[in-house]
């Protein structure tokens, strides 16, 4: 098995060409936004465009969340592919998630720009960017249950054999993710700290909360999420090691349930301690 690769920034058409980059270069396996897909079939894998943040489907589409890499693995060893051509948005990303997934050294990367013309890619970003239309290569049957919902129509893709005859390279499917719903988005470290103070807010046990301080960890220009530091004043009687661990897990989860944002690290100063009269 090996492995080639196609790369270009996100929304410039790598989805769209997919099928018929791997037909030229006769690979029976695609790997794109954390899906294996082989002969138009979702084989293993969860789609990045199914994740409800930006921030999530970018960790979802490079298999670091928890059992993803697992099962696309193990999919790869059943199936065992002739050759997987990965997509990815740089040449980092598409060797990260080869390293992640045990995958063969890349044996050739393609750039989507020299493939595709800048007029073909400037099409590709405003579907993406301002339509909100996101491809995925499989047929829409296959997709359905995996997207209920969120599939806007098929499109198909053909290729020429000859000048006289034309053959179905394979269907493809257009999907709005639910991310896309809303264009940007942005989330204020205040709001950040809103959550963290109205979490900890029992005056039991939190006489005062205060220094809250918010890093966002950065990685190749990729969110991998925020760091959280701030201090409190505890009421005396409690045993602080389970009282600190308990409001980093209660902090972690509002603010990715509420947020979508990976909580990387919680970290907590106790400055005093007040004994209640």
């Amino acid at each position: 098995m090996d492995v080639i690769a196609l790369v270009g920034p996100s929304g410039t058409g790598k989805s769209h060409r997919a099928l018929i980059v791997a037909h030229e270069n006769k690979a029976d396996a695609i790997i794109d936004d954390g899906i294996l897909i082989k002969d138009g079939k979702i084989i293993a894998g969860h789609s990045a465009k199914r994740e409800t943040s930006k921030i999530m489907a970018v960790r979802r589409a490079i298999f670091i969340l928890p059992g993803h890499a697992d099962e696309v693995k193990a999919a790869i060893r059943k199936e065992k592919p002739h050759r997987i051509l990965v997509l990815g948005t740089s040449e980092n990303m598409v060797h990260k998630i080869c390293n992640i997934l045990g995958l063969p050294p890349i044996a050739k990367i393609i750039n989507i720009a020299d493939i595709a013309t800048r007029v073909e890619m400037q099409k590709a970003y405003k579907c993406r960017m301002k339509e909100g239309k996101h491809i995925i290569p499989v047929p829409t049957i296959e997709l359905k249950p995996h997207f209920s919902g969120y599939l806007i129509d098929p499109i198909q893709s053909f290729f020429k054999k000859s000048r006289t005859k034309r053959r179905k390279l394979g269907e493809k499917s257009i999907v709005r993710p639910v991310f896309s719903y809303y264009g940007r988005l942005i989330i204020d470290d205040s709001t950040i700290s809103s959550i963290i103070l109205q979490v900890c807010s029992d005056k039991k046990i939190v006489d005062k909360l205060f220094g809250v301080r918010i890093s966002h960890v950065l990685k190749d220009n990729e969110d991998q999420g925020i760091c959280i530091s701030f201090k409190v004043v505890l009421c005396y009687g409690k045993h602080i090691p389970t009282l600190l661990h308990d409001m980093q897990d209660k902090v972690k989860k509002a603010i990715e349930y509420m947020t979508g944002m990976v909580v990387q690290r919680i970290d907590i100063t106790v400055k005093a301690l007040r004994v209640l009269v």
